[in-house]
């Protein structure tokens, strides 16, 4: 087990909020996202961002879920975060989509397992995710027709928020929980 840099709150520790927070992941996830553990160091934060990520789940209705999904991960297996791999993963997994095509994640462009509105917004989580973005006219364009203008806010949107995930939890040394192998780690077993 790798240790984060900053150590996780186990639930003996944890504010009544907090405990409330860790409850509720615990029931939907079989376990406490360990972001939020580390998080807990912030009650304030903790409660913005499970709020927050509440909202954004029930608000994304728009671009199919698969789509949305593939382009999240394509996000986080660019940036190189195992926990949102690992996460997305299971998400994947849970909402019946096919995992079996992440494995051709690297070769989406001529994989046979995506098809074109998928190819579409991997494209674009790479250009949102490239330093300076590179996201063309043309794409928004070709996204527009594919998913409608609040399609597009809702994958850019989408995209954006993994990209912060995905960057925050690397930095914070948070890696790979065991959620997409159903074999999760406990941050605070050792205790």
């Amino acid at each position: 087990m790798s240790a984060t840099r900053i150590p996780p709150i186990p639930p003996q520790q944890a504010g009544p909020l907090t405990r409330v927070i860790y409850r509720f992941c615990k029931r939907k996830f079989g376990e406490v996202p360990e972001p939020m553990a580390v998080m807990a160091n912030h009650p304030k934060l903790l409660t913005a961002a499970a709020a927050h990520e509440s909202l954004v789940d029930r608000a994304t209705t728009v671009v199919d879920k698969g789509v949305v999904e593939i382009a999240v991960y394509r996000v986080a297996w660019t940036i190189g975060c195992s926990w949102c791999v690992d996460f997305g993963t299971m998400l994947m997994r849970l909402s019946h989509l096919d995992i079996d095509k992440l494995k051709q994640i690297a070769d989406y462009d001529t994989a046979a397992a995506y098809d074109d509105d998928e190819r579409a917004a991997i494209a674009y989580a790479d250009a949102m995710t490239a330093t300076p973005t590179t996201v063309t006219d043309e794409q928004i364009t070709d996204l527009r027709a594919r998913f409608g203008t609040d399609g597009v806010v809702e994958l850019t949107y989408q995209i954006a928020l993994e990209n912060s995930r995905a960057r925050a939890y690397s930095a914070l040394g948070i890696t790979a929980q065991g959620f997409g192998t159903d074999s999760c780690r406990v941050p605070w077993a050792s205790d």
